[in-house]
């Protein structure tokens, strides 16, 4: 197994091996992660840094132990793992919000030509939180033109609304909504034990 700083790091990476996915999203990671996770699964990794990335040392120390203590403190980063030997023509990023907290949308154009989106949205306000899908679904409609998209994270809501997407499932504030796809069979969530304050979700969808 690949070295992922910290025991946490390093159980995170086993579990998320052993799961099976094509893309996974994730959200406020310590952004020296993303590449050795991806190498713990045979991925390859696209982060994009959100908040916080001057992290002091310190933080950087505490953050490898527990990170859902330290969360963005540790220099947060969003990142999609693709899997698959897929590869990937476009990775694009969107600052969708400077204040209170930087908030980023993420995409990668895989080489099939579906898109893949992730987002953390801004947290304890609904209202700035569906402001942020908005914009990012805008976003991802102007880049992708015609093509499917997949797109969530942690939408900080429990009512996510993007317009010209369909859900494809989800749990409390971690949602997945697609356009041009279809669900394939329902979401189900997964067993993370203590590696995360949120429960991961499983959506699988197909081109229809």
């Amino acid at each position: 197994m690949p070295d992922v700083a910290g025991p946490l790091g390093g159980a995170f990476a086993a579990t998320l091996a052993a799961w099976e996915w094509d893309v996974a999203l994730l959200q406020e990671v310590p952004p020296w992660w993303p590449p050795r996770l991806a190498r713990a699964c045979g991925a390859r990794a696209f982060t994009a840094p959100t908040s916080r990335g001057q992290a002091l040392p310190a933080a950087r120390v505490l953050a490898a132990r527990r990170p859902d203590i330290v969360k963005s403190w540790g220099g947060g980063a969003n990142a999609i793992l693709l899997r698959g030997g897929r590869g990937a023509t476009v990775h694009a990023r969107l600052r969708v919000r400077l204040t209170p907290e930087r908030r980023v949308l993420q995409a990668v154009r895989r080489d099939d030509g579906v898109w893949l989106a992730n987002i953390h949205a801004s947290a304890h306000d609904v209202g700035r939180a569906q402001a942020d899908l908005e914009r990012s679904g805008a976003a991802l409609r102007r880049w992708a033109g015609d093509e499917p998209i997949v797109f969530g994270g942690d939408l900080n809501t429990r009512a996510p609304r993007v317009p010209g997407f369909e859900p494809a499932g989800g749990h409390v504030l971690d949602h997945v909504f697609v356009r041009g796809l279809e669900v394939a069979v329902p979401a189900v969530t997964l067993e993370r034990g203590g590696l995360s304050d949120h429960v991961p979700v499983l959506a699988t969808v197909r081109r229809p």
